[in-house]
């Protein structure tokens, strides 16, 4: 569980948080994920941390759990 993983079931924070830690959060994902932000606009995310270029929301998922867009969680604006 070095990646984080134990973190996938958690909230947004804690995901970011996690993956920050482990220095991963600017390395690509093995697929890009259109996202729908919470503000409505929708974004590609790439990376295992990603901001929403309209609002500021921040986004995380782990590398073990990137496959699964379902794991994508929102950790807060200027998170």
């Amino acid at each position: 569980m070095s990646c984080g993983c134990g973190t996938h079931k958690k909230d947004g924070k804690a995901i970011v948080d996690r993956v920050r830690e482990k220095g991963k959060a600017d390395m690509k994902l093995n697929t890009a994920h259109v996202i729908t932000c919470l503000c409505g606009e929708e974004f590609v995310m790439s990376t295992f941390v990603d901001v929403c270029p309209s609002c500021k929301m921040t986004y995380g998922v782990t590398p073990c759990s990137q496959d699964d867009k379902e794991n994508i969680k929102a950790a807060g604006i200027n998170y």
